[in-house]
């Protein structure tokens, strides 16, 4: 079975850094897409940012400039490097495979990110 699993989440002042990691089984990791989403209370749930099996990567236009996805294929783990943090990034955040194919609905549990003053 899949599984994914969420860490590195927690509270940090507008302006810091974290560097959420997301571990992956149950796949052959290599040849899948993967993603970060977050979700806020009261809104949709949004995708942030991807990273395809080549190595290519999409942003939110939110978060271009700031964040940094990336992948180790032979650790089978993905990360997304948060920097200048706003208030506006506190959310729950999510891993996914393949986030642009709306068949797949393999999603971590999600970790939590709350940045305040």
């Amino acid at each position: 079975q899949v599984r994914l699993v969420e860490s590195g989440g927690g509270l940090v002042q507008p302006g810091g850094s974290l560097r959420l990691s997301c571990a992956a089984s149950g796949i052959v990791f290599s040849i899948h897409a993967m993603g970060w989403y977050r979700q806020a209370p009261g809104k949709q749930r949004e995708l942030v940012a991807a990273i395809g099996s080549g190595g290519n990567t999409n942003y939110a236009d939110s978060v271009k400039g700031r964040f940094t996805i990336s992948r180790d294929n032979a650790k089978k783990m993905v990360y997304l490097q948060m920097n200048m943090l706003k208030p506006e990034d506190t959310a729950v955040y999510y891993c996914k495979v393949d986030p642009f194919d709306p068949r797949s609905n393999y999603w971590g549990r999600g970790t939590q990110v709350t940045v305040s003053s």
